[in-house]
């Protein structure tokens, strides 16, 4: 075992798995270097620690990596996207850098070199994200180098958005479930995979591989059941889905750029995601944490809340979006013209001009709607709020009686407004539910 004290550089720092990545280094008495994009943040965790500025959307030559790697003993590329977004494309940020990246650590003679990688990368691929990670890997073990690639299962991370996904789904009411729920995976605790990279890069000898596994493979309804043991919900009825109606599900979701759920999260998931756990549990000198030991009783109340959020945020703000895209075309539509003229004030109005402000509102109504169809911006909850108090103090002035209609139709707009501050107040969660 490498005892002295190592300088190591991680790359994707500031992300879910390169943090964690870099406090177990940290806690083991090395000198490590976060690399990122975002220098400042990794400035403001890791004070006093020398950050280095690097983005895998340009640095895809060896020279970009060479002066970085300066004294550096070990390198760990913890950097991957699950989704391409603008210059973030697969190539680009698991091929084109990273093997940039692993040849300049040749050339600079680095000892040792680790790549995150994933379970699923290998000849059987169906992704773009495994497939471009199994370049990059490949490209590493044929570097005259030691060079290690770490497959991860599903990695469990109260943080993470796949993690936050199976939260919200374990929380459900019901539990619904593609091909009843029979799926193979082996959740591995964030903590465990994070502590065996560390050991990875001290140790005298690697492997060339590693399945970053759980203790034991078990199903996806399996596992759903214990995260919900552990969030204190007590056993639920599942529903059997059928694969195609997810698929299109997922297709749908999948035009809100960035979104978790997509297609391709249902291939690697019918994927057989489990490994063996005998090298795992050798290289940390003791079995992973088993997955009903993943959530601490002290903090399945606050994570029971943010599951629950996962689904509700987007639940409300899909009840709005229905609310404004009816008004809207009820307008246009079923609803009598002329009983929506007795509406507006009319007082010197031509009738043309009356039918056009009509047409006008129904517009704004449908557009507000189909903008909650996905996170708005900020700006845009507050505009949709503003509209909806100018349309009750418009209406309530030109139709006093509304106030003491039977069905509220005035008052009702209260707890829409509730809603829009709610959305508001909790704007970067609901983001995070759909990515």
């Amino acid at each position: 075992m490498q005892e002295k004290r190592l300088r190591v550089l991680v790359t994707g720092a500031t992300g879910l798995v390169g943090a964690a990545v870099v406090e177990a280094l940290l806690r083991r008495g090395h000198d490590v270097l976060p690399a990122t994009r975002d220098t400042a943040h990794a400035l403001r965790r890791w004070p006093g620690r020398r950050a280095i500025a690097a983005d895998f959307t340009f640095d895809v030559e060896p020279a970009a990596w060479l002066p970085r790697l300066v004294g550096v003993d070990a390198v760990v590329n913890a950097v991957g996207i699950f989704r391409e977004h603008g210059g973030e494309t697969f190539r680009s940020m698991h091929e084109t850098a990273p093997k940039a990246l692993f040849e300049a650590c040749a050339m600079a003679r680095v000892r040792r070199v680790v790549q995150i990688s994933a379970l699923g990368a290998d000849l059987r691929a169906e992704t773009g994200f495994h497939r471009s990670k199994r370049v990059a890997d490949q490209a590493l073990l044929a570097l005259p180098l030691e060079g290690c690639v770490v497959r991860p299962s599903v990695v469990f991370a109260p943080d993470g958005a796949s993690t936050q996904l199976f939260l919200g789904w374990a929380s459900l009411p019901w539990l619904p479930l593609p091909d009843e729920g029979e799926q193979r995976i082996q959740p591995l605790h964030l903590d465990d995979l994070a502590e065996a990279v560390a050991a990875l890069v001290e140790g005298d000898t690697v492997p060339h591989v590693l399945d970053a596994v759980g203790p034991a493979a078990l199903s996806l309804r399996a596992y759903l059941g214990a995260l919900r043991a552990q969030l204190g919900l007590p056993v639920t009825r599942t529903v059997q889905v059928p694969g195609h109606w997810l698929n299109s599900g997922a297709r749908l979701l999948q035009r809100g750029a960035r979104h978790g759920f997509a297609t391709d999260t249902l291939r690697m998931l019918a994927r057989w995601n489990a490994g063996d756990a005998e090298a795992i549990t050798a290289l940390l000198g003791r079995p992973p944490r088993d997955v009903t030991h993943f959530i601490a009783p002290e903090h399945a109340r606050t994570l029971l809340t943010f599951a629950r959020l996962h689904w509700l945020l987007p639940l409300l703000r899909l009840s709005i979006a229905i609310v404004w895209l009816g008004a809207g075309l009820v307008t246009l539509g079923p609803y009598p013209i002329a009983d929506s003229l007795a509406l507006l004030p009319r007082e010197g109005l031509p009738s043309v001009l009356a039918r056009g402000a009509l047409h006008t509102v129904a517009a704004v109504d449908i557009l507000l709607g189909l903008s909650m169809l996905w996170p708005p911006p900020r700006w845009l909850l507050k505009l949709q709020a503003a509209v909806i108090v100018a349309y009750t103090v418009v209406l309530g002035i030109a139709v006093p009686a509304l106030w003491l209609h039977p069905l509220a139709p005035l008052l009702k707009n209260l707890p829409i407004l509730a809603g829009l501050a709610l959305l508001h107040e909790l704007h970067d969660r609901d983001l995070r539910a759909t990515r």
